[in-house]
């Protein structure tokens, strides 16, 4: 398995210090990971910066382990549909470009006046629809178990076995399962043998009365992120279950904590090198 870091676990640095995608770049290289997740949202001109982040890449011996896309399928008018699909096509296209064959992606979101099951229908048709070409081009679409339609196991399973694509896996995010109130442990044993990528995350339980910010599941517990293996996530397990499954994939460290998040990501990526078997 390969180390990687997500451009997510610098969000602040992006929106308080405008870190771009080569300053994280060259951040990613000074603490010790085979690779980088990049994201659509932080690009500015992606046309113009992909050919100096594939020199950069090279410049410092790093892979991209992952390409993400903010999509959602849940939109009532079909033309809306029609570009997020679009736009996943179009970030099957940049992956390549990056050299990678992993794309996240999400299902969508719950929009009020629209029944479970129509938004259910929108992101199954929409996902057939980019498994399509990601066949075509030979990149593995990776849904993150994230939100109301896809955030437990079984929901993951359930599109990834409807959809009956080869190029239609998961990205599993280790902390997420949590959030849909789902015991980590339980989730990543059913999910391991369809997984892609995978988010290295930690969330710890808050106590009721605990008034600050937060990441709230769906009965209403309080998570906050922290350095992975602080947390209520037994990445150990998770390590496991991966390994016995013969899962050589990236393992990208996302964090989401409250303090400082280079001092957090550096110290979830220590934590991840300790749990890896050693490597030749």
């Amino acid at each position: 398995m390969k180390t990687s870091v997500s451009m997510y676990s610098l969000h602040r640095y992006v929106k308080q210090e405008n870190l771009d995608v080569f300053g994280f770049i060259q951040y990613a290289a000074t603490i010790g990971v085979d690779g980088v997740e990049l994201l659509d949202i932080y690009w500015k001109n992606e046309q113009e910066e992909i050919p100096q982040v594939l020199s950069l890449l090279a410049e410092n011996n790093l892979q991209v382990s992952a390409y993400d896309i903010t999509n959602n399928f849940v939109k009532p008018d079909e033309k809306e549909r029609q570009h997020e699909i679009n736009r996943v096509h179009q970030a099957i296209d940049i992956a390549k470009e990056l050299n990678t064959n992993v794309v996240r992606i999400f299902s969508g979101d719950i929009l009020e006046g629209v029944p479970f099951e129509q938004g259910k229908e929108w992101i199954i048709e929409s996902l057939k629809e980019c498994a399509t070409y990601a066949e075509r081009q030979g990149v593995i679409l990776g849904i993150e178990n994230h939100g109301y339609f896809a955030g437990r196991s079984e929901q993951i399973i359930e599109l990834i076995h409807t959809v009956n694509s080869p190029n239609i896996l998961s990205t599993l995010d280790t902390g997420n399962f949590l959030l849909v109130d789902e015991n980590p442990n339980d989730a990543v044993t059913k999910v391991k043998q369809y997984v892609a990528h995978v988010h290295f995350k930690d969330f710890i339980k808050m106590s009721s009365d605990y008034d600050g910010p937060a990441f709230k599941s769906l009965s209403g517990n309080k998570f906050l992120g922290t350095v992975a293996g602080e947390g209520n996530v037994d990445l150990n397990h998770v390590i496991s279950e991966l390994k016995n499954v013969g899962y050589t994939g990236w393992l990208s460290v996302e964090f989401e904590g409250a303090e400082d998040p280079k001092v957090g990501t550096e110290k979830s990526v220590s934590k991840l090198k300790k749990l890896l078997p050693a490597r030749t």
